[in-house]
């Protein structure tokens, strides 16, 4: 199959005419906010990430995002050195459903002090997904993707080249019983047709299952890989 872009998806990504987030809702997600230890003591700028919660933590509980992920270590007490945006997906919806990035981003935009040359986007499991689709979405928004096991819907397969100048790092267990391995190497290869060169940095975890949120908190170098990229 040529996953190849058409001459008009081309010229609409060129012009930075973004049909796909245009033809959702636009939402408002209630989300969790991090601060930097330093931030109120300092007047530099902060890279920002955007975390993205699995299924189990749908609704409109905030309180549900520190099961686990950088919510949960948040909670725990860790510091880190940049501002963590967490938003809760409401019930019976995904990720993909409607455009609620523009309205978080230029919340946070407005309200705290973010280098907009170093925005990434994390997420596990149906966060994965959200994390590909969102950067699918807005190519030119993210210094750096980082998904765990997560993958691209048939119908988005056509616009993967979006993600090929970002770098991206994926993460996904070899047995996996929910989300089949195959669906984060299906993007790798998928990428491999793009004109562009991509940086898809692909972690293969042999015989792990789905549970690998335990990455973001015994992974440190993830976090020192992430904000090494810049736009």
């Amino acid at each position: 199959m040529n996953y190849r872009l058409t001459f008009w998806t081309i010229l609409l990504i060129f012009f930075g005419i973004n049909i796909y987030s245009q033809q959702k809702v636009v939402a408002k997600y209630d989300y969790l906010l991090y601060l930097p230890k330093e931030y109120s003591k300092e007047t530099k700028k902060y890279p920002l990430v955007i975390y993205l919660h699995g299924g189990g933590q749908k609704g409109n509980d905030l309180n549900k995002l520190k099961t686990y992920g950088l919510p949960y270590l948040v909670e725990k007490g860790q510091n880190f050195d940049f501002i963590i945006a967490s938003p809760q997906c409401p019930d019976n919806k995904y990720w993909s459903t409607e455009n609620w990035f523009e309205t978080l981003c230029a919340d946070l935009e407005a309200k705290y002090r973010i280098d907009k040359s170093r925005i990434y986007i994390t997420g596990i499991s149906m966060g994965g997904y959200g994390a590909y689709i969102t950067a699918l979405d807005f190519p030119s928004k993210f210094a750096a993707v980082v998904a765990f096991c997560g993958g691209i819907n048939d119908s988005d397969l056509t616009r993967v080249c979006n993600l090929s100048k970002i770098p991206i790092w994926a993460f996904h267990g070899t047995a996996d019983d929910k989300i089949p391995f195959s669906e984060t190497e299906r993007i790798a290869k998928s990428l491999e047709s793009c004109e562009t060169k991509n940086n898809f940095k692909f972690t293969r975890l042999e015989n792990e299952g789905h549970e690998i949120q335990y990455l973001y908190e015994t992974k440190p170098e993830i976090y020192k890989w992430m904000l090494e990229q810049k736009k």
